[in-house]
């Protein structure tokens, strides 16, 4: 990742300085862009004709893009009274909300506003976040599209009106709690304390960065400001249904952090396999399989389907451990051994513990589910112990 500070030089050649750190109180605005070129000139001058007055800012501009973005913003940056940082990312990891953590951690202001690089969020409401913050002592500033005073009008079309109030709402009913105060955790125009981030800890996947902030930061005290939501300057969304799916793939990731949460939708994964198991059973019977090497293949296309699920929604984040071959086979053993201690199990529940053959049968559904679910953290997505670790705890007193 390259990295370069404009400072205003006049005519001629950029001038490449470090950039100063500005007075307390002061803000720096992240703004990630990705083939932005013919927006980012008119949003710096935006930002020169209504953020400098009134406080003190630099500009920081994490770019992902594949024309001509970061030359455009270099000349625009000669005509700006404050600094502007080009950081160019070769490789876009998380996506817009991994440019934002990028940002946010070569900021060095107290404030951090985050902004969208097409001009549809107004930068004369800079000053306004970072002053609500300070008379409320919040440690995070949304802007908000749905309270009173805001607007979505810039949001072109009724589909994408109904994507965004359906995400919305969708977001709210999984994180009550994470989310309280907050009316459109949607919104990527915020503004946050930077020593309320802690960097290592964000996991970012795709454009909503707010609600990763919101839910592992987990800023004590937040506030809302109103504001319109513009039209784009120029150049078209990038708002796509692959970024749809990375953002419901980050909204499962977020929900399942707590190991109760995980064991949950561990077992709802479990259920829905019970489909490709019995069609799979149902069609190796009808061509005349018999009925006991059938339930053996058929479970193991229901062991396929939760272990496709498992993998790319649940433990998402954990898949770089392991090669998907050694994550495949262990998945595979620990979903077969099930059925194998299920059976001695139930026996033993039978025939030393005088249980009926129902309660028992339910009681080792429910040790053998516990004991998969540990299993299949512990022995598949749990980082494996470097040799050099081993051996560092074997020769410790």
């Amino acid at each position: 990742m390259s990295q370069e500070s404009i400072v205003p030089g006049g005519l001629g050649e950029p001038v490449l300085e470090p950039v100063e750190v500005p007075e307390p109180g002061a803000v720096t605005i992240v703004v990630p862009t990705f083939n932005e070129s013919a927006n980012v000139r008119q949003l710096l001058h935006q930002i020169t004709e209504s953020v400098p007055a009134r406080v003190p800012c630099e500009v920081v501009f994490v770019d992902d893009s594949t024309d001509d973005t970061p030359e455009v913003i270099r000349a625009a940056a000669q005509d700006c009274p404050f600094p502007v940082t080009v950081l160019h990312r070769e490789e876009p990891t998380g996506g817009l909300g991994g440019a934002v953590v990028e940002g946010i951690k070569a900021a060095t202001s107290d404030w951090v506003v985050v902004m969208d690089g097409d001009c549809q969020h107004p930068p004369a409401l800079v000053p306004e976040l970072i002053a609500t913050g300070e008379r409320a002592g919040a440690e995070l500033v949304v802007a908000s599209r749905y309270i009173k005073g805001g607007s979505r009008a810039g949001l072109a079309g009724s589909y994408r009106v109904a994507v965004s109030r359906g995400a919305t709402w969708l977001t709210k009913s999984l994180f009550p709690r994470r989310l309280h105060g907050i009316s459109d955790p949607m919104s990527g125009f915020f503004a946050i304390r930077r020593t309320t981030v802690t960097a290592g800890e964000l996991k970012p996947l795709g454009y909503k960065i707010l609600l990763e902030l919101a839910v592992r930061s987990r800023p004590r005290t937040v506030t809302e400001v109103p504001f319109v939501f513009q039209e784009r300057f120029a150049g078209e969304s990038k708002s796509t249904a692959r970024e749809g799916l990375r953002f419901l793939r980050h909204l499962a990731g977020l929900r399942t952090e707590a190991p109760l949460a995980r064991m949950i939708v561990f077992g709802l994964i479990g259920l829905t396999g019970f489909v490709p198991n019995l069609v799979a059973l149902w069609a190796l019977t009808e061509a005349g399989l018999h009925y006991l090497p059938a339930e053996i293949i058929a479970n193991q296309f229901g062991v396929a389907w939760n272990f496709l699920l498992i993998d790319r929604l649940l433990f998402r984040t954990r898949r770089r451990h392991r090669h998907w071959a050694d994550r495949t086979v262990r998945f595979a053993l620990l979903a077969n051994a099930d059925l194998v201690l299920r059976l001695p199990l139930i026996a033993l529940l039978v025939g030393q513990f005088h249980l009926a053959v129902l309660p028992a049968t339910a009681l080792a559904l429910v040790i053998t589910f516990v004991l998969r679910f540990v299993g299949t953290e512990a022995l598949v997505y749990l980082p494996r112990r470097s040799r050099r670790a081993s051996r560092t705890a074997r020769s410790t007193p």
